[in-house]
């Protein structure tokens, strides 16, 4: 049994043929911070006739699941990464919509500090920052 199969047996998620293909996709490096529309292309891409409605309800299901984390970035549609077992941030390109990942000590430190002045255990938190790339190789949208 692949990893994938297990990883749906293990959130109660019968191994169905759409699970499986999604959950293969998004196991790609390049497909980090994708959407269901950016999914469903690629799914058409190598062949595969499920539907956008199937995408949705898939990633619905694996997000309720904890299999990916759900992100709402500036541009106002959701995107999905694989849940990790270590703690991330995002820096987010408003142009190009660009995503990086980065971890930091001292920012997860002075968070908590800040926390626990406020008399506030902290149970989660996200931390997106935005601007715009500085290479060249950004698309700079509409400038």
């Amino acid at each position: 049994m692949t990893d994938g199969n297990q990883a749906l047996k293990k959130a109660g998620l019968k191994v169905t043929l759409p699970r499986v293909k999604i959950l293969e996709l998004m196991q790609e490096p390049e497909n980090q911070h994708i959407s269901a529309e950016e999914l469903y292309k690629k799914l058409l891409d190598i062949g595969e006739e499920i539907g956008l409605a199937t995408v949705y309800r898939v990633l619905n299901q694996f997000d309720d699941a904890g299999i990916v984390t759900r992100h709402h970035f500036e541009s106002g549609k959701a995107v999905f990464e694989l849940s990790s077992s270590h703690h991330h941030d995002h820096l987010v390109c408003l142009s190009c919509g660009k995503v990086i990942e980065f971890s930091d000590e001292v920012i997860e430190r002075r968070q908590d500090e800040i926390a626990m002045k406020h008399n506030i255990k902290l149970t989660n938190h996200s931390l997106y920052l935005y601007g715009v790339c500085t290479n060249d190789e950004c698309d700079h949208g509409d400038e």
